[in-house]
């Protein structure tokens, strides 16, 4: 494996026990809960009754249970043996095991990982292809896993938005990728309450609409939809506010600007 997701891997490690005990996350209120896949997700994917599903870095499973929970036979890939062992249980305690099962794997070994299996559809969530360097790459794999006439749902942070400083308030990054170069960060914390990390090291891309959609268009899926939306699931700059459970928006008297997208695509029969 390249040494960046080497370094990548170990800090996920770390963080899963972290996030598994987060108020964050808080996964004693999810299970309580259960809940199923989000409204927009039913409107892109359709019914997921008995279809087959790929979610790619899904950390411990809790998007992928969802999904599951909708009806879809769903697979998680990560690349963090942390990660799987912890989306098992999770899946175990839920009563969702008949139905869910999980892969250690990077994204780029997936189709192998995977014996050459194909998905009605390929899921991708929030804060995901700012870890690989290498996007074209990554499109590659999406049309290798996706069944002809199978379905793309990609939701991400927004490349704009991930080039300013923690305050939101300057460019501190390049909009364009450099596989060469990428943004290194040694930080203690995750995203979430917790621990302090011991692996700190940690190296990110910031891919361009255009990189990202071309990555796709060029191994033959079609577009179906790109939409930038004002609003993502974290409070990724202070002057965001939260407006409902899980969606924090610009607030009034702050510029408009994009804070995640979705891609809707397919790949032709």
């Amino acid at each position: 494996m390249d040494s960046r997701l080497s370094a990548n891997r170990a800090n996920w490690n770390e963080r899963v026990a972290i996030h598994v005990g987060s108020k964050f996350y808080d996964v004693e209120g999810w299970l309580r809960d259960a809940p199923g896949p989000l409204a927009e997700e039913s409107e892109a994917l359709g019914d997921l009754s008995g279809r087959s599903l790929v979610h790619l870095q899904c950390h411990f499973g809790m998007d992928t249970l969802r999904l599951a929970r909708g009806g879809a036979i769903v697979t998680g890939v990560d690349f963090s043996p942390a990660a799987v062992d912890q989306a098992t249980i999770l899946a175990g305690r839920c009563d969702l095991s008949e139905s869910a099962t999980f892969v250690c794997a990077n994204v780029y070994d997936a189709p192998a990982a995977l014996s050459g299996r194909r998905f009605d559809a390929v899921y991708v969530s929030l804060g995901s292809l700012n870890w690989l360097p290498d996007v074209a790459a990554w499109g590659g794999v999406v049309a290798e896993l996706l069944e002809p006439g199978g379905k793309l749902y990609l939701h991400d942070v927004h490349p704009f938005s991930a080039c300013l400083d923690d305050a939101g308030e300057r460019i501190a990054f390049s909009y364009f990728e450099d596989l060469d170069h990428p943004l290194v960060f040694d930080e203690a914390s995750t995203y979430t309450d917790g621990a302090s990390l011991d692996s700190t090291r940690t190296y990110e891309w910031i891919h361009s609409l255009d990189e990202i959609s071309s990555s796709l268009t060029s191994r033959g899926l079609v577009l179906d939809s790109l939409h930038e939306h004002d609003w993502t699931e974290f409070q990724q700059f202070p002057y965001l506010e939260q407006t409902s459970p899980g969606r924090f928006t610009i607030a009034d008297g702050h510029p408009r600007i994009p804070l995640s997208f979705t891609i809707v695509a397919h790949l032709p029969n």
